[in-house]
């Protein structure tokens, strides 16, 4: 076998730093695709066919292993060190072998041998160790196979498990992640596949990625956001067309998986603010015929690409076969691949660092630029849209002239038809006073249930509310429950139908608190205020209505006149200081007053008031979808969402819009979900800055608005008929969503497949709350029913 020298890969007008040839050796190769293996300073490779050479690249020793008849397909290393395993794969066996052993075997003058472990599985594409050694995954024409590693299992005679087909094109790679329990494959096409090893979850597929997608979609951000394609790229050589990015001239090819790795993304900043996510995240490795790319497997996206053609210095520019290390050293990872049309396998050094940097800057922090936060971390501004609506709301004291005595004004003298009557025809009195002894008693059991309740803690490490309670029927017709949320306390839950009434309850589902009517159209909104003695609602009528929990007259109406186009939602801002709305392509802040007290000539006219204060419009959109904000405590941050699939985020100190996330779903986003908490419960500050939105039929979506990145994607619920609702618990660790096959969806924070399913829904889920002062949770269905689940 030949070898060549290092070369440094400068061609072009790519960064020279992020990749260099070491090696290169040439020799007579198998035929058919064949899978390489790297680790640490070992590179397992096949020569002559059906012999294994593991060369050393420390001491630049081979070491030769024979055992197959026929030519190997694939090979791979183990993942512990003590002892160092590599399985080799056949058309008609697999071997594992033991390479301190076999070292010992040849240094003493005899043959090494393996153990066979699997026979007659056919053309094996890939083969993978289990984290711990003890198991092997064989990919094996379009199917899986888990071997023992130790013997095959002769008494039972069965597999560990074996999955159906479930593509069409051969499956090239496979993986098994430790940490998240799962399990990776890759066919010939560019798909991979997402499963769950967790035995009561039926080895589940999770996600199902379109790596060509994912990689147009990388192009086309980088083309929109004007910045270029790792180092220094002529972008007049990249053309966009048809929502694609790709060189001039060039043909679509096939996106064969060839390797799926782990990569040590974060070690790039070892040195630096960790600004990415609190939450753990998995990054890997995905080797193609035409270059690497990073999938982050906590949102399934594209985190960057090194693409071999813009390299001019490389040997290889279509490889065969491709081996990358686990583990980087210094910023750097071995990667070994093999050519499509020539015998050569090169040796590549591939700068981790470098590549991230060039590609992606946008991602490393900047110790000059502030990151949004949700909390207040300045005073308002003089100018400020929120200091403007505080003055308005301050009523300015009455001015005296001091020696001059108030005057009794005029005023009308009114006849009540109910006069009260002097007592001289009632019976004399015989006790002129008798205490009320239970006074005191009463007032101190009041007291004693109102210290209870304020100082009750919310359950963090409880179980999730998956246990069914019972259910209710709101209505005596099918009627689509629009939207629900607790109170503040977690006493009261309020309800938006679509016959245009609001329903509250009481937490347990036993009593109708009071029933508000008056909205002419379907209730799309339901909001409390922070001190839980008001209600906000918005309808389809082009009205909005401010109701007192006590009374069933509304306190404050704002008609049809005030808005142009349908009120989609609304909610009390700044600790029910202020009125949000959307209103069309805008949301309107509204300062408010209300007053309940009624005047007896003008008994029909409301003495609440309601100001706006400001319209902010949402860039090139038609109509919002979604607003949210904080109304726990001060908070300046507003997100909306549009209709142009785009989230907003608005800073109302400074009065205007501050980032904009472009093609946050592959459809409008319908809710916006941020981590309010409860004052039940406490997290760490930074859980406060994670929110999540949805869109039909794109999952759930965990956004960080430090980083505006998304951090996490959760799929396996159905959400393509209806928009269907979802919740953040107020521990902030799990997560609730409705879905259309009848059956509501608990997520926990940190995985993407759901933790349970709950069942007995008559109708699709449209809608989920959890309470904020116990663990439960409440589902609505489009039929009009309620469910309380309990842990």
């Amino acid at each position: 076998m030949e070898s060549a020298g290092a070369r440094r890969a400068s061609g072009g007008s790519r960064n020279p730093d992020v990749v260099c040839e070491k090696h290169l050796f040439k020799g007579k190769l198998p035929e058919p695709l064949f899978q390489l293996a790297c680790s640490y300073h070992l590179c397992a490779f096949p020569v002559n066919l059906n012999e294994l050479c593991v060369w050393n690249t420390a001491t630049a020793q081979p070491l030769y292993l024979s055992g197959h008849h026929y030519s190997i397909s694939a090979v791979s290393f183990g993942s512990k060190i003590d002892p160092l395993l590599v399985c080799s794969a056949s058309h008609e066996r697999v071997i594992v072998w033991n390479l301190d052993e076999c070292t010992q075997k040849v240094q003493e003058g005899f043959t090494p041998r393996g153990i066979v472990i699997g026979t007659l599985l056919g053309m094996v594409l890939h083969v993978r160790f289990s984290p711990d050694d003890q198991q092997v995954a064989v990919c094996a024409g379009n199917q899986i196979y888990m071997l023992s590693a130790k013997v095959w299992d002769y008494s039972t005679s069965q597999l560990i498990y074996q999955s159906g087909i479930i593509t069409a094109f051969p499956l090239l790679s496979l993986l098994i992640d430790e940490e998240s329990k799962q399990i990776i494959t890759g066919c010939a096409e560019g798909q991979l596949w997402i499963f769950s090893l967790i035995s009561d979850r039926n080895y589940r597929c999770i996600a199902h990625i379109d790596l060509k997608k994912e990689q147009e979609k990388f192009c086309n951000k980088k083309w929109k956001s004007g910045k270029e394609i790792g180092d220094g790229q002529n972008n007049s050589k990249l053309c966009k067309t048809d929502n694609k990015t790709r060189p001039e001239g060039s043909v679509e090819t096939s996106f064969p998986i060839l390797l799926i790795e782990h990569c040590d993304f974060f070690v790039c900043f070892h040195n630096e603010e960790n600004t990415y996510s609190s939450l753990n995240t998995s990054y890997f490795w995905i080797g193609t015929s035409t270059g690497l790319l990073i999938i982050n497997l906590a949102n399934f996206e594209l985190e960057a690409f090194l693409s071999y053609r813009d390299y001019s210095d490389l040997s290889i520019r279509i490889a065969r076969s491709c081996a990358l290390t686990r583990k980087a050293a210094d910023q750097k990872a071995l990667c070994l691949i093999t050519s499509m049309f020539e015998d050569m396998i090169a040796v590549l050094e591939v700068n981790l660092a470098a590549l991230v940097r060039t590609q992606h800057s946008d991602f490393v922090p900047c110790g000059n630029e502030k990151s949004l936060s949700v909390f207040a971390r300045c005073t308002l501004l003089a100018n400020s849209p929120l200091c403007k609506g505080l003055k308005k709301n301050m009523k300015e004291p009455a001015s005296k002239i001091p020696g001059v005595k108030g005057t009794m004004k005029d005023k009308p003298l009114v006849f009540h038809n109910k006069i009260k009557s002097s007592g001289y025809t009632a019976a004399p009195r015989m006790t002129m006073f008798s205490p009320n002894t239970n006074l005191k008693k009463k007032e101190v059991s009041k007291w004693k249930i109102s210290c209870k309740c304020k100082n009750k803690e919310y359950p963090l490490e409880s179980y999730p509310p998956i246990k069914y309670e019972k259910e209710i029927s709101l209505a005596c017709k099918p009627t689509p429950i629009f939207c629900i949320q607790y109170s503040g306390d977690g006493e009261l839950l309020a309800c938006g139908l679509a016959d245009k009434t609001v329903l509250i309850f009481n937490s347990n589902l036993t009593d109708v608190h009071n029933v508000f009517s008056g909205h002419d159209g379907a209730v799309n909104s339901v909001g409390w205020s922070h001190d839980k003695k008001w209600l906000v609602s918005a309808s389809e009528d082009r009205t909005l209505r401010v109701w007192s929990v006590c009374n069933k007259e509304p306190a404050l109406i704002l008609g049809k006149e005030n808005f142009h186009k349908n009120v989609h939602f609304a909610q009390f801002y700044f600790i029910d200081t202020f009125i949000l709305l959307c209103c069309g392509a805008e949301f309107h802040l509204l300062s408010f007053h209300l007053d309940t007290t009624k005047d007896d000539l003008k008994r029909y006219k409301q003495r609440s008031v309601c100001k706006l204060v400001q319209k902010f419009p949402m860039t090139s959109t038609m109509e919002i979808t979604s607003l949210s904000a904080v109304n726990e405590f001060y908070s300046y941050i507003v997100l909306t969402a549009g209709s142009n699939r785009a989230l907003e985020v608005f800073d109302l100190n400074a009065g205007c819009s501050t980032a904009v996330i472009p093609e946050a779903h592959v459809r409008s986003v319908h809710q916006i979900c941020q981590n309010k908490g409860s004052s039940f419960s406490t997290q760490q500050p930074e859980a406060y800055n994670l929110f999540m939105t949805t869109a039909a039929g794109d999952g759930i979506k965990l956004w960080d608005l430090r980083t505006l990145r998304c951090e996490r994607r959760f799929e396996g619920h159905s959400s393509r008929c209806h928009p269907c609702g979802i919740a953040m618990s107020p521990c902030g660790r799990f997560i609730a969503s409705g879905s259309d096959d009848k059956y509501a969806y608990i997520y926990e924070m940190r995985s993407s497949t759901f933790l349970h399913k709950l069942g007995r829904h008559t109708e699709s889920v449209i809608n989920v709350s959890f309470s904020p002062s116990s663990p439960q949770l409440t589902t609505a269905t489009s039929d009009g029913k309620l469910r309380l689940f309990l842990p």
